[in-house]
């Protein structure tokens, strides 16, 4: 029998996989601050106080609290609004959260979901929309999830609640009233580390970190009109990474570029390329190419960030060198 779907947004995405997995599992608690604001006000209506804590502004502290909720048997989802929070709280999710599992000789889980959501493109200022998702790759013992559809933001997340490992899941804003049909299986899982080629092409492959997979998916149709053939993959988890998928597309196109709105430097954009080098070099037709927010922090004023970000116009532009290279 054919599963169901519904149409969904990104953000309701989001909460029907709270909702699933909290009805699936007693387990599974959500905590975080300002939680009834930012789309959980359902699940506070659902499930009696104890499933759903609303904390204290204190990242460091609730983040911790946790870590040790994970160690003694909960499930958390962490929500810690805006993504540079995640400063505030690194101690206890690199310190502890990623290293306890090895510093117990794998006798600790620790089955804690932090979600991160990028305010960035909103005038928010640069204290608020840094997109930090490549800092935590430095981190041993952490996975890191970037959905880019309400699909992948339901079953990934779902998978992050069921994993035993601690999953930063960072979600984005600009992305929240993106629609597309989404099972209603609660089963319906999407795998860590399982990459998604969303157009398949022959002559250059654009992989498309997060939201631009939008800008990205543009920029193809647009070649397609100028005889350009665009093969475009959706990594949607940066840790562990689908180096397969990535290393089998580029022997067959021989071109990449990779679009990312997070900063150019040591970053998700630049472990690609590294791969790539180590792993396909000699299929290479010409140098790989990055196409990414520059290194600056985001200014307050909105017609000034709109430029710092990757365009459309920034990708074909890129392709169209190595093309032509």
């Amino acid at each position: 029998m054919q599963n169901a779907n519904t149409k969904l947004t990104y953000k309701q995405a989001m909460t029907e996989a709270h909702k699933e997995e909290m009805l699936r599992d007693k387990r599974v608690i959500v905590m975080g601050e300002d939680i009834v604001l930012h789309g959980n006000s359902e699940l506070i209506d659902m499930f009696p106080g104890k499933r759903i804590w609303n904390t204290p502004i204190s990242e460091n502290a609730f983040t911790g609290m946790a870590v040790g909720a994970a160690m003694t048997g909960l499930r958390p989802v962490v929500d810690l609004t805006v993504a540079s929070f995640t400063y505030l709280a690194s101690d206890q999710i690199i310190n502890q959260a990623s290293k306890l599992r090895f510093m117990t000789g794998g006798q600790m889980q620790i089955p804690v979901v932090f979600r991160c959501c990028m305010y960035y493109n909103l005038g928010m200022a640069a204290q608020h929309s840094d997109r930090p998702y490549s800092m935590f790759m430095n981190s041993p013992g952490l996975k890191i999830l970037l959905p880019s559809t309400p699909a992948n933001m339901k079953g990934l997340l779902k998978s992050a609640i069921r994993d035993d490992d601690p999953v930063l899941i960072f979600e984005d804003v600009n992305l929240w009233d993106q629609e597309e049909w989404v099972s209603t299986d609660p089963e319906v899982l999407i795998p860590i580390g399982e990459a998604e080629i969303k157009r398949q092409g022959t002559d250059i492959t654009i992989v498309a970190i997060g939201a631009t997979l939008n800008i990205v998916l543009e920029a193809a149709q647009v070649l397609d009109t100028q005889g350009i053939s665009a093969e475009v993959i959706d990594p949607r988890t940066l840790v562990p990474l689908d180096t397969e998928t990535l290393i089998t597309s580029v022997k067959k196109t021989g071109r990449l570029i990779i679009v990312d709105n997070a900063h150019r430097t040591a970053s998700i954009g630049s472990e690609i390329a590294a791969i790539i080098v180590e792993k396909a070099f000699k299929f290479l037709r010409a140098p790989i190419q990055r196409v990414t927010t520059p290194d600056v922090h985001v200014p307050y004023s909105p017609t000034l960030e709109a430029l710092v970000y990757p365009k459309c116009s920034d990708i074909l532009g890129t392709v169209n060198v190595l093309i032509n290279y």
